[in-house]
């Protein structure tokens, strides 16, 4: 059983700094408990959630004034959500940081956090690079129900590529498969969220990388022209890494979870959900962290290049990227051809992160436009894309200074910042009260007086339990599905049934 902060929030009546005295945390089945010498707790999520200030300077009374004044105006998702998702390039949106904007951001972040939360990475487990919930019980088993998304799809891939580290195996020889790995999924909102949401919402979220940062030693640093792997493209001078490139269209035709590439995979999918939600209003979201971003803005081209997201009444969905931790994808012409496609990208970036600082360490979009001129037709010429929101965790008076590189490069860190971030110069104050225990989830960087220790998420006997016999196994899990029996018809429709 998966155990999962992600929805539980501080509950507090008064400010709570960092210096002050925590007792030990305790954790109690699915729900954990951290208390202090003073009031505090954890509420579940509600209407209004008091939010939590890391400095100690200036009264209590003028900072809860200040930070009201974001819920003085009754704003609501439904009326703004095109301004969410980039029609205006956020412009006005990210200094200050509108509210309803960072609460969106969060919560596709989590999206893609659940990629993670949901991978069996755990090579002694014969289920392992597989997801440990079915597609229908993928929310619930998360504790994300009220999220308000359906598992419409899967996602795999094939690892027989050149990105190893990316890809995890089990050491056992009888296995799910011995050539996939479950690398996201695509979710549509239900009637009652999308009410809230003003459209229906597609998401496509991927999984990054379950190692530390080894997988950046896997990139070939090389450019190659995208259509090159049959993705279409008027210009044979727009390129992406190779590595990613491939991901994203490889396919292994012996496994009947990569007989499909991703690519053919996510544009099948997205395709049937067009047609059955095509007279309604609808976005596509894609989100994904660290190279779960580089193939989360590799599709959103792929989707609007080929056409995909005009529908039958010449209508055109808006596709928007929301990365985190991402790399560069591409050269400059590639970055170009996205902002012609229309196609909306908002980067969220820890700014002492080195996996947004790579490929490109020496031409990328920093340096001078007449060196990246010259530099263009380099194999290691890169450009990120779309506008980056920088935050910068020496802010959080939570964290702790570590020489450990993965800690700035953590997705529950990152939603952490986002939380507390209002603006260029502003004070670190958790919006929400998300939990900062979260952080620790999967490292080691809030600061050791709060008692929360590091690495805590695990599973129950690493998922072990006593059979009939009172001997301890590994259970059985549900068929896995492989892929739906009409994405030959789907592949047909789009051009691409030529490449079985």
């Amino acid at each position: 059983m998966a155990i999962s902060l992600s929805k539980t929030f501080l509950s507090i009546t008064h400010q709570v700094f960092p210096s002050e005295k925590c007792r030990p945390v305790s954790f109690s089945g699915r729900e954990p408990q951290l208390q202090r010498a003073t009031s505090m707790g954890f509420a579940t999520r509600s209407l209004r959630v008091p939010r939590v200030s890391s400095k100690t300077s200036g009264s209590l009374s003028s900072s809860m004034d200040e930070l009201d004044k974001e819920t003085r105006e009754e704003r609501r998702v439904a009326d703004v959500w095109r301004e969410i998702h980039g029609v205006d390039d956020w412009v006005g949106m990210l200094d200050p940081m509108d509210p309803l904007l960072r609460s969106e951001l969060i919560r596709y972040g989590e999206m893609a956090q659940a990629c993670y939360d949901a991978f069996d990475f755990d090579p002694f487990s014969k289920y392992c690079g597989s997801c440990r919930f079915t597609p229908r019980q993928f929310f619930d088993s998360l504790a994300m129900a009220d999220h308000g998304y359906v598992v419409s799809r899967y996602i795999f891939a094939t690892s027989n590529i050149n990105l190893p580290n990316f890809f995890k195996k089990s050491r056992w020889p009888k296995v799910w498969s011995k050539s996939a790995n479950w690398i996201g999924y695509v979710a549509v909102s239900n009637d009652e969220i999308s009410k809230r949401l003003g459209r229906r919402d597609i998401v496509v979220a991927w999984r990054g990388t379950v190692t530390r940062l080894e997988w950046i030693a896997d990139l070939m640093d090389f450019l190659k022209p995208i259509s090159s792997n049959k993705i279409p493209c008027p210009d044979s001078t727009v390129k992406v890494e190779s590595g990613f490139l491939d991901l994203y269209t490889d396919k292994d035709v012996n496994c009947r979870f990569c007989k499909f590439s991703a690519r053919e995979q996510i544009l099948t999918e997205v395709k049937r959900l067009l047609e059955i939600y095509q007279f309604e209003e609808l976005s596509l979201t894609i989100t994904g962290h660290s190279l779960g971003s580089a193939l989360a803005i590799l599709s959103a081209y792929d989707i609007v290049e080929t056409g995909l997201n005009v529908l039958q009444d010449s209508r055109a969905v808006p596709v928007s990227v929301f990365s985190f931790s991402g790399p560069r994808v591409g050269n400059v012409r590639f970055k170009e051809r996205m902002e012609v496609l229309g196609v909306k990208v908002l980067r969220v970036v820890n700014v002492h992160d080195i996996v947004p600082k790579s490929p490109g360490l020496f031409f990328n979009e920093n340096v001078s436009p007449l060196l990246m001129k010259m530099a263009e037709r380099l194999p290691w010429s890169y450009s990120h894309v779309g506008v980056e929101l920088s935050l910068d965790h020496k802010n959080s008076p939570f964290l702790k200074e570590t020489g450990d590189l993965s800690c700035a490069h953590n997705l529950e860190a990152l939603l952490h910042l986002l939380d507390g971030y209002h603006g260029k110069g502003h004070r670190f104050v958790l919006a929400s009260g998300r939990d900062p225990a979260l952080v620790n989830k999967a490292s080691d960087f809030l600061k050791d007086h709060y008692l929360v220790p590091p690495y805590w998420r695990q599973y129950e006997n690493k998922g072990m339990v006593r059979n009939e016999d009172g001997r301890w196994m590994q259970p059985e899990r549900p068929k896995l599905d492989d892929h739906p029996e009409d994405t030959h018809r789907y592949l047909k429709q789009l051009g691409l049934e030529s490449h079985h």
